[in-house]
């Protein structure tokens, strides 16, 4: 794990089981759970790619979210201090702008949030395996910043084999990334027809090693009350 100076900060890293899975919604509703148990909270996106151009800039519509639920602290060039145009993963949208990934900047970037935050959300692009250039993963990113997975997966026909991979992943990883738990998210309306929905919670607590935290229904306002999430933080 990465050396972080003299105060470490709790925290939990946000990944998914694909891409447009809900994980900036989810972070932001932790965040503002978190915000009403009294504290300062901090958001950090190490890079995003997709984004719009505002004015000179670029800005991530995912950072300035996660901005927003957390009390805007620091700066939103702080949330994410690596933006890139192109919706692809985050080195090649570099790379398609002339630019490089920088992979120092993916973890000093937490840097400024602990001085300043008693907890830490971290959100990855995409998930475990979504590359982060030539030689690494988001999960190894999560490794060097050692914060508990919480894995955000879709509420959809599927999602068993695919949240179960990720799980996988995260337990052979590198010897191991802690997990936290699952939330189960529904991004949009559920699709008429699927008749997995009232049961994929059941049967991924059946088969899973670690809890399913909660299941976010669409346009979800908040979090179950039943979740400490600070106390899931490490």
């Amino acid at each position: 794990m990465m050396g972080m100076g003299d105060k470490r900060v709790r925290g939990l890293f946000l990944t998914g089981t694909d891409t447009d899975v809900g994980k900036t919604y989810v972070g932001a509703l932790i965040a503002r759970r978190m915000r009403k148990a009294g504290l300062r909270v901090g958001v950090y996106k190490p890079a995003a790619s997709g984004c719009r151009r505002q004015g000179d800039r670029l800005v991530s519509d995912d950072a300035l979210q996660l901005w927003e639920a957390a009390g805007r602290p620091g700066t939103l060039d702080e949330v994410c201090p690596q933006c890139f145009a192109a919706p692809l993963a985050p080195h090649l949208a570099a790379r398609a702008e002339g630019r490089r990934l920088d992979p120092q900047q993916l973890r000093r970037g937490l840097e400024p949030w602990l001085a300043r935050s008693d907890v830490v959300l971290v959100e990855g692009a995409g998930g475990l395996l979504a590359p982060l250039g030539e030689e690494e993963f988001v999960a190894d990113l999560a490794y060097d910043l050692g914060y508990p997975l919480v894995v955000v997966a879709r509420n959809v026909l599927g999602t068993i084999n695919h949240t179960l991979q990720t799980l996988f992943v995260a337990c052979r990883y590198r010897g191991g990334l802690p997990v936290a738990g699952v939330v189960l998210n529904n991004p949009v309306p559920p699709p008429p027809g699927d008749f997995s929905l009232p049961t994929n919670r059941q049967e991924l607590s059946a088969r899973a090693d670690c809890p399913i935290l909660d299941e976010v229904v669409w346009q979800a306002a908040g979090l179950s009350p039943a979740v400490d999430w600070f106390g899931l933080t490490r």
